[in-house]
């Protein structure tokens, strides 16, 4: 369980950044270069390196070199850490949800007793 709640944490740090999430975006759509995502971001390649190494280190990303040229880095999106993301938000609403239907049943029991 602690290695799940440190992964959650690493995720939830590594989503805060605003650029982190349009990048998170942007591979979405398909796995990029380093080089690419820095231009599309405007930003210098040491800048978008940093960003890409959080999401690394929190597992959100993987990166894979190409074979003909070793010097360049892909980035992908890896499906872990927001399927455990979307279970934990999944155990919240359950909570939320029978917490809303006790407050639900009592607030009808209060009001059918002043009927009465």
């Amino acid at each position: 369980m602690a290695a799940t709640a440190q992964a959650l944490d690493d995720t939830f740090a590594a989503l805060a950044d605003p650029t982190r999430r349009r990048v998170i975006d942007l591979l979405r759509r398909r796995p990029r270069r380093a080089g690419e995502l820095a231009t599309a971001f405007r930003m210098s390649a040491p800048a978008m390196s940093r960003h890409l190494r959080v999401l690394r280190r929190s597992g959100i990303v993987e990166e894979e070199g190409l074979p003909d040229d070793a010097r360049v880095r892909v980035y992908r999106l890896r499906p872990q850490p927001f399927a455990q993301l979307r279970d934990w938000l999944a155990e919240v609403e359950t909570f939320w949800s029978e917490q809303l239907e006790s407050f639900k049943q009592h607030a009808e029991a209060l009001a059918k007793e002043k009927r009465r």
